[in-house]
């Protein structure tokens, strides 16, 4: 995750900065000491992970995140217990006080890990699909994020508390829920065939009243689901009216 430290406080950055550097999978992009300055990073340059201080002279971190709208998650820094309802009136991932130890900073990123949402997905479903060949996301396998660009997929299949991402070279198994990729992948690309398997439509090969074959797997179309399935196999012209 790229991160960016926004502070006024020199020794407060400098801290944050080695918390960063220890932490596998964590990379400073800038450290920053007012919000004009973190302002004008943010407009050129993805930045995953923000740690916000909120009193700073001329904009607060409050005022830089009501401001614009800033994707990336926000961990605020500070030294002030008053701002905490505010603070997650915004959606921030955390409240860090200071003097912030690293223990409790490690705490907040595994926070961010625990909301169990795929990193690196570029937009919200209408962008992906305009931008859809270089769409992707970021999985975590193991210890690592594994990129898996949303093209490549052929089919998502649910193991409980797990899914394994078929694509045409690899697959990944991550800890997730089949249900909040299908709330993130667009629509239009692929769609859920059954209770434990989502499906690329562009890659479906042949399919029955029954089951779809993508790639060498032949995936059942859950009773529930069918309806859906074929109108969705319709407007994608895949489906014609003779085609039964």
């Amino acid at each position: 995750m790229n991160c960016l430290v926004v502070d006024d406080e020199p020794l407060a950055r400098q801290l944050l900065e080695s918390y960063i550097a220890r932490v596998d999978g964590l990379v400073l992009v800038k450290s920053c000491a007012n919000a004009l300055e973190a302002f004008s990073i943010l407009q050129h340059q993805p930045v995953d992970l923000l740690f916000l201080d909120i009193q700073m002279p001329l904009v607060t971190g409050i005022d830089l995140l009501k401001s614009q709208s800033i994707r990336s998650r926000v961990i605020f820094t500070t030294a002030y217990r008053d701002y905490a309802i505010e603070a997650y009136d915004l959606d921030v991932v955390d409240y860090l006080l200071k003097p912030i130890h690293f223990e409790r900073f490690l705490k907040s990123i595994a926070k961010i890990y625990q909301f169990k949402e795929p990193f690196g997905l570029l937009e919200e479903h209408a962008p992906i699909a305009q931008g859809y060949e270089d769409a992707y996301i970021f999985l975590k396998e193991n210890r690592e994020m594994v990129k898996v660009f949303l093209k490549d997929i052929l089919y998502i299949e649910s193991l409980r508390d797990y899914v394994r991402v078929k694509t045409l070279d690899k697959q990944v198994i991550s800890y997730q829920k089949i249900s909040y990729l299908e709330q993130k992948l667009p629509e239009n690309k692929f769609i859920r065939v059954h209770r434990s398997f989502i499906v690329a439509l562009d890659l479906i090969k042949s399919f029955t009243l029954s089951s779809v074959r993508v790639g060498t797997l032949e995936i059942p179309i859950g009773r529930n689901y069918k309806t859906e399935v074929l109108k969705a196999l319709n407007k994608n012209n895949i489906l014609r009216e003779d085609s039964f």
